[in-house]
């Protein structure tokens, strides 16, 4: 089969944004067109005001090979401008995002996912950086963020041998959060984007900005570095609705203003 399938899908579901991963002849390995429609999805989700969460998921049961090595031969570059490898490693959306993993998540696949702020896997799904036993460097931010998830000793395992991660120790590890049946990843982490989704979308943004930004903070300037962030969300009409509808005991209508 040729790449005249979109590379990616787009669809949007209660103020989620759910993109798929759509190579499944090359197993959603990442080309050229494959980051820059991902990257393109990252600058919708980040520009609409009415999505508050994305999911990044692959087709037919595998997530992501990685880079496609037969598009890298023909001079292609997976990668784009600021966003990096698959249009997100180095930057991904400023709004939550869940990855649904089925099947491998392999290389720039798994950065793809350590991107992300939450994972969901089903349970025959398998992780991996096997760069090294290709003689390369998983230089897609894999071996920055992987100590920031699970224990140093670990992370250090993980990428030196290059061995894959069940899914089952990916979840014992605590990088991945929720394990599901075979089939089921996307319909779980839907089920948490919507819990997020409900919730005040500045809030969810500036939490985000905070968890992500906070630890290269210095200690002395940290609660002064929050109240940037937090002071405009606590003055916003959206936090006064939050509280007229928790004393109405009713659900907010959000405007995210």
């Amino acid at each position: 089969m040729s790449d005249t399938l979109d590379p990616v899908i787009i669809e949007i579901v209660d103020g989620v944004q759910i993109v798929t991963i759509n190579r499944p002849h090359a197993k959603n390995s990442i080309n050229t067109k494959t980051a820059e429609a991902i990257g393109a999805a990252m600058d919708e989700l980040d520009r609409r005001a009415d999505l508050v969460a994305g999911i990044i998921t692959g087709a037919e049961g595998m997530f992501c090979a990685g880079m496609d090595l037969k598009a890298f031969l023909a001079g292609e570059k997976p990668s784009i401008p600021i966003r990096g490898f698959a249009g997100i490693v180095e930057s991904p959306s400023e709004k939550p995002l869940i990855a649904a993993v089925e099947g491998y998540a392999l290389a720039g696949g798994f950065e793809i996912a350590l991107a992300c702020d939450i994972i969901v896997a089903s349970r025959d799904s398998k992780f991996g950086l096997p760069e090294v036993k290709r003689g390369l460097v998983a230089a897609g931010g894999g071996l920055m963020r992987l100590p920031q998830r699970v224990p140093y000793h670990l992370a250090m395992e993980w990428a030196l041998t290059g061995d894959f991660i069940t899914a089952e120790d990916a979840y014992r590890a605590s990088l991945v959060t929720h394990l599901t049946e075979a089939g089921a990843a996307l319909d779980e982490a839907l089920k948490i984007a919507r819990r997020i989704a409900a919730n005040g979308p500045l809030a969810v943004r500036a939490t985000k900005q905070i968890i992500t930004q906070s630890s290269d903070w210095p200690i002395a300037q940290s609660f002064d570095r929050q109240r940037e962030i937090s002071e405009p969300v606590r003055s916003s009409e959206d936090a006064r609705e939050g509280a007229r509808a928790f004393t109405e005991k009713r659900l907010p209508l959000w405007q995210g203003k």
